[in-house]
């Protein structure tokens, strides 16, 4: 597995694991999210309007067809599925009983753009961004745009109080918390970087200064993002995945096949990241374990 290490410290947060192919022939792999009770994973398939489960046998399944050309996935504090479909523009979180409950699909009476990535604060907040992907070919359905902006929001668990948190992204996209859940790091596809704001107790936003470029050789832009447990930051970018410590030095980047889009981690100890790259789903076991999500 080819890495381009900028610095000695990426060896001791990524290691030197060799990429295992765990599905192929895919259309666009995104959003994976880990169970960490359950041991399962989910992931998108925007293109085939699906989404697949992985079984703890390693069995790969349908979980949902169609999937309204779902993306970016998550659980919240309950262990509930949290998805942002592109094709309706909204967020909607899968109930224990297989029914299916809208979380968030119009701004002031507007239509949502295409929510794309979701993260649950510890409090159950949820926070997602709102880029226009999901109106255009392949990626979701062509249809013009309701809003003149492209932003992040805050919602309430119950789905209520949508809040607009920022409006002056090129195209917002993955996000994550800082470990102590007092910062929000937002990156944007278009202008090849990661912001981050600081975080009110109210859950506002505040701050919003370049933290991180992700620029460099190979195919791939800004997409999903997560923190590890020791806080180094992994954004996809250029040629793979990129890897900052916590104060935004580049250590490296795990380089893949093909263009990354997202990743989890996973399995029991939380050292696999499981990558969606393009057509193929990818696992590589790292030295520094992420987070559980509830």
């Amino acid at each position: 597995m080819a890495r381009s290490n900028r610095d000695p410290g990426f060896a001791d947060v990524v290691g030197d694991a060799a990429l295992e192919t765990l599905a192929s022939g895919l259309g666009f792999t995104e959003g994976p999210v880990w169970h960490p009770y359950e041991k399962w994973l989910v992931f998108s398939d925007m293109p085939e309007d699906r989404m697949y489960i992985r079984r703890p046998s390693g069995a790969i399944e349908d979980f949902r067809r169609p999937s309204n050309k779902a993306n970016g996935n998550t659980l919240d504090r309950d262990g509930r599925l949290l998805t942002c479909e592109h094709a309706m523009s909204r967020v909607t979180r899968f109930e224990r009983d297989g029914s299916t409950s809208v979380v968030a699909a119009h701004y002031k009476g507007k239509e949502l753009n295409s929510p794309n990535d979701i993260v649950v604060a510890t409090g159950g907040a949820i926070y997602f961004t709102d880029p226009t992907y999901g109106r255009m070919e392949y990626y979701g359905v062509p249809r013009p745009q309701d809003l003149s902006f492209q932003g992040v929001y805050r919602v309430d668990p119950d789905g209520s109080n949508l809040t607009l948190l920022v409006d002056d992204f090129a195209q917002p996209n993955g996000l994550c918390f800082s470990l102590d859940e007092s910062r929000l790091f937002v990156n944007d596809t278009e202008r090849q970087h990661i912001r981050v704001f600081a975080i009110s107790p109210q859950g506002e936003l505040t701050g919003g200064a370049v933290w991180a470029e992700t620029k460099g050789e190979g195919p791939g832009a800004p997409d999903g993002m997560k923190i590890d447990s020791c806080g180094n930051v992994y954004c996809c970018g250029p040629g793979g995945i990129h890897v900052f410590d916590p104060s935004s030095h580049m250590l490296g980047i795990i380089r893949t096949p093909e263009p990354t889009a997202n990743f989890a981690f996973g399995d029991e100890d939380l050292k696999s990241l499981y990558i969606t790259a393009s057509s193929s789903l990818h696992r590589l076991r790292v030295r520094v374990p992420g987070l559980r999500l509830f």
